[in-house]
């Protein structure tokens, strides 16, 4: 087994002068750093006084889920030899809160809109969603169950494109 470490600083920019004094007294803002990388501005959710232009902790981990199903997925098609010409995913997750102030995350759903190049594949781009999750490091690492609602489109050839291929998907039969 080979190990990875990943390393990220959250710095806290919410304190608004007076901290913690109170819950309506300090921000929940903060910045997500990464040796090399952009900033992620993030936040709490609304609901929990957060700021909506932020990224909250529940995005980024429906995020990182859908992020990792989709690069497990494209792994998969490489394998099984079949052309995925785009992928794009809606995904939700769904939060419960105790009567204690706690809560968790209880479910995630991936809807992946997959467009491959070959007809004659469907069945097995719709079959590698079930490989992709079991490969995917973050679906894997979570508490609660990543359902999939995907839908694979196929490029169909336009006879008047030269190429083969048209640029906009159409539902495969």
């Amino acid at each position: 087994m080979r190990d990875h470490t990943y390393q990220v600083t959250v710095e806290w920019t919410g304190a608004r002068g007076t901290g913690t004094t109170g819950p309506r007294d300090f921000g929940r803002d903060h910045v997500v750093r990464a040796e090399g990388k952009h900033d992620l501005a993030g936040s709490a959710d609304p609901t929990f006084r957060g700021d909506r232009d932020r990224w909250n902790p529940e995005e980024l981990l429906t995020a990182a889920l859908a992020q990792c199903h989709m690069l497990s997925y494209l792994h998969v098609a490489v394998t099984r030899g079949f052309t995925v010409l785009a992928y794009e995913d809606h995904a939700t997750a769904s939060l419960s809160l105790n009567r204690d102030g706690s809560g968790e995350l209880t479910e995630a759903t991936l809807h992946p809109v997959v467009t491959i190049a070959e007809a004659d594949r469907t069945a097995d781009a719709e079959a590698a969603h079930a490989e992709a999750n079991a490969l995917c490091f973050i679906a894997r690492s979570v508490a609660f169950p990543v359902h999939h609602e995907a839908v694979v489109r196929v490029r169909v050839p336009d006879s008047a494109d030269t190429l083969g291929a048209d640029s906009s998907p159409r539902t495969a039969d």
